[in-house]
């Protein structure tokens, strides 16, 4: 049963084409990129949330640059100087005259990031920051202005300062008021910190799990799938199949087990094929010894036992001995060829021969044999008596003592005969050697020049043989370059074709 896993590749699938380097370049150029992309991103979106989080306490003229300190704790802190300040400013107004106090105030509120500043009438009557209060001090609020009335103050974006008012009234009844300075620029906002160290994380989990998922589709899963499919053929199921239409070296890989699978496949099935030919050609000698074999014991035998008596009886038995032991020799001589042809060691001796020349010597060597057998034997050539071929003068006539041997063996009528025929094809020349025997089933017409392969199932000792006389011949044949077949019916006879190219001399 044949098992096809096959790959899937809809044509989205695009990255599976891509090759080993294009994977690592693209990888690469991820890892770099698709964080930067992505922090930048999600910078621009939390400072989105920051400031319009930050617009709801209180401040005026409000842009990206609040991103810096955390808006929240800077509020927080200017609040609680502020409640400290303002309620001073109720308890005991005349302390804002004493420098003492007002340096040990805005020490106090240094280490918070802020300083103070108060004004007198009109004039400035302390600052905790000189230098920065010349910029400032002239546009800071009136006396009287409506921004302590507020839960907010005021935030000077080009001198990134935020500031809170405390009107008061000194003892001596001049207007009074207390300026809590923070500075907005001294810090990283630390809830932007926590906010980007977090998206930041994120954005590595999501990059490293995509590229992960990606380079596990398509390097991972595909060598999992080819070590499955190595498993399998490690314990002998050549029918695991993998088909993909990807490319690159997935690809290759995959069509590489495929070509491997089914070469590893036809050499097992060769080689169980083989065994069992082994198996049967074992058997055949077996039984196709033992015939001879047992004969020639049995008449041995009877000489020993003095059962030929006679002269005539003698020579009778001599001579069954004999032919036994031809037919054994025949036998073992067909095996040597087999054995030749199976390990691809025939040894040829190829040379121009003349068709009419050598077919002619054949027919008069075989012809006394078929005459003592009561067999008729004809012969035609129709080429020119010029014709050549290259061929192997002895293992051509193997082939044709084979064919011919098979017609004896199977001819099943008293008056016998064998047609040989030479007749021109163009550029080549056919033999044909008909019998009038038997004739061959149409069932096994086509496996005649199977090895091993016997259409007498029987065996009898009459007509039995190895069964590789005609696979032998049919070697020959197309080591030569030509080809061969056979036509019968059955209770009339059988003819053998074969065809062999002429030899052309160029001039």
């Amino acid at each position: 049963m044949m098992v096809v896993v096959e790959k899937p590749d809809d044509g989205r699938d695009w990255f599976s084409n891509m090759k080993f380097k294009t994977r690592l370049q693209v990888t690469f150029i991820s890892i770099i990129l698709l964080p930067l992309l992505l922090t930048v991103l999600a910078f621009m979106m939390i400072g989105v949330y920051l400031v319009n989080v930050q617009k709801g306490y209180g401040l005026r003229e409000l842009d990206y640059t609040m991103m810096s300190d955390n808006l929240k704790d800077f509020v927080g802190e200017a609040d609680q100087m502020y409640d400290m300040l303002s309620a001073q400013a109720s308890r005991d107004s005349a302390v804002f005259e004493n420098r003492e106090f007002l340096e040990k105030t805005n020490r106090e509120f240094s280490r918070r990031g802020a300083y103070i500043m108060v004004r007198k009438g009109t004039q400035l009557y302390y600052t905790g920051n000189p230098q920065a209060a010349e910029a400032l001090y002239p546009r800071l609020p009136q006396y009287g202005s409506d921004l302590h009335d507020e839960d907010g103050g005021i935030y000077f974006n080009d001198l990134e300062k935020y500031v809170k008012q405390i009107d008061f009234e000194f003892p001596d009844g001049e207007s009074g008021t207390v300026f809590v300075v923070a500075r907005m620029h001294a810090l990283i906002s630390r809830k932007l910190v926590a906010y980007m160290f977090i998206a930041i994380v994120l954005i590595l989990l999501f990059t490293s799990m995509m590229l992960t998922n990606w380079i596990h589709k398509g390097v991972f899963t595909p060598i999992t799938e080819l070590n499955v499919a190595m498993q399998k053929i490690k314990d002998g199921n050549f029918d695991y199949s993998l088909e993909t239409s990807a490319e690159g070296e997935i690809g290759d890989l995959y069509r590489n087990y495929e070509d491997m699978r089914l070469r590893l496949k036809e050499s097992a099935e060769e080689k169980a094929d083989n065994e069992k030919h082994n198996r049967e050609l074992i058997s055949n000698i077996s039984h196709d010894l033992k015939t001879p074999i047992t004969a020639i014991k049995g008449y041995v035998e009877g000489i020993m036992d003095g059962v030929a008596d006679t002269p005539e009886k003698m020579d009778k038995y001599i001579r069954t001995v004999y032919n036994k032991a031809n037919d054994m020799d025949k036998l073992i001589n067909e095996l040597t060829t087999y054995s030749s042809i199976d390990n691809h060691r025939i040894q040829y001796n190829f040379q121009r021969i003349n068709v009419a020349d050598y077919f002619g010597d054949c027919v008069e060597e075989v012809g006394l044999d078929l005459e003592s057998r009561n067999i008729k034997l004809n012969y035609t050539n129709m080429v020119d008596p010029q014709t050549r071929v290259i061929a192997d003068a002895e293992q051509m006539k193997k082939v044709i003592n084979n064919i011919i041997g098979n017609s004896v063996k199977y001819m099943d009528k008293a008056n016998g005969r064998i047609d040989i025929r030479i007749l021109d094809r163009d550029d080549s020349i056919q033999v044909e050697i008909e019998d009038n025997g038997k004739g061959i089933a149409q069932k096994d017409l086509t496996r005649v020049f199977e090895r091993f392969y016997r259409t007498d199932a029987s065996r009898n000792s009459a007509q039995g043989g190895s069964g590789i006389g005609l696979s032998i011949v049919k070697k020959i044949i197309e080591d030569h370059g030509g080809y061969i077949w056979a036509t019968s019916k059955e209770g009339e006879g059988t003819c053998m074709h074969f065809v062999l190219r002429k030899y052309i001399e160029l001039s």
